[in-house]
């Protein structure tokens, strides 16, 4: 078994689940006393937060690159980032090791194109939703059309991705307000969970799309990558 080096932290809530799957996946494959080999750092998401408030992504970035880095020099076989939004550097993470980076939306834009789905709706934070490291990689390699929600909506997913859930507040309301934005889209049958935190409030059983759990997704890739 390989060992996966682990950047989490943004936030620790669903960094918990990726810890959660990977360990429960490896053990329903391998069985026995199995869990998954893995090292992690785990940002203060303060730091990031700080960053954030003065608008200096690229010191974000360079934070993202020097775990990266220093993960690669523990020996750990590939780098994985538990955050949609932390793959906007992950281009620049990938220039500066030399072992694999798992990247989200390259293992969900194969999940959707196994469901044969062409257009989705991509629910996310602001950055994610408005910037292209996710929605590129699914145009430009899968040939998938992306839509996201009105400018209001945005704003209202990303209000509730950063005051409630990444605190651990799961609230009916904000349930409700999420799901009647998926509901929206009418012509639109597939729904990327496109943050890490969204799954925890989101569920399948909520409505009738087809929702793609990029943390289950992700932690699952990871585990293939692992055990071959």
């Amino acid at each position: 078994m390989k060992t996966l080096g682990l950047i989490g932290g943004t936030s620790w809530e669903s960094t918990v689940e990726y810890y959660r799957i990977l360990n429960q996946e490896i053990n329903k494959r391998l069985g026995g006393q199995h869990s998954c080999k893995l090292r992690m750092y785990s940002f203060d998401f303060d730091e990031i937060d700080q960053f954030n408030q003065t608008g200096n992504l690229t010191g974000v970035g360079h934070r993202f690159i020097e775990e990266a880095v220093t993960l690669e020099k523990t020996g750990v076989d590939a780098i994985l980032l538990c955050a949609n939004t932390a793959h906007m550097f992950a281009d620049e993470i990938r220039k500066n090791i030399k072992i694999p980076l798992i990247h989200i939306a390259e293992e969900t834009g194969k999940a959707i194109s196994k469901k044969g789905i062409n257009k989705v709706v991509l629910l996310g934070t602001k950055y994610t939703m408005e910037g292209d490291f996710i929605k590129g990689k699914l145009i430009d390699h899968f040939g998938i059309d992306v839509v996201i929600p009105a400018p209001e909506s945005r704003e209202k997913i990303n209000q509730i991705i950063f005051e409630e859930l990444i605190h651990g507040k799961f609230y009916d309301i904000s349930k409700q307000i999420l799901i009647k934005i998926i509901n929206q889209f009418e012509d639109v049958n597939g729904i990327i969970l496109g943050c890490t935190e969204l799954p925890l409030i989101v569920k399948p059983e909520d409505t009738k799309k087809i929702l793609f759990d990029t943390t289950e997704i992700h932690a699952k890739a990871a585990v293939d990558f692992i055990l071959n």
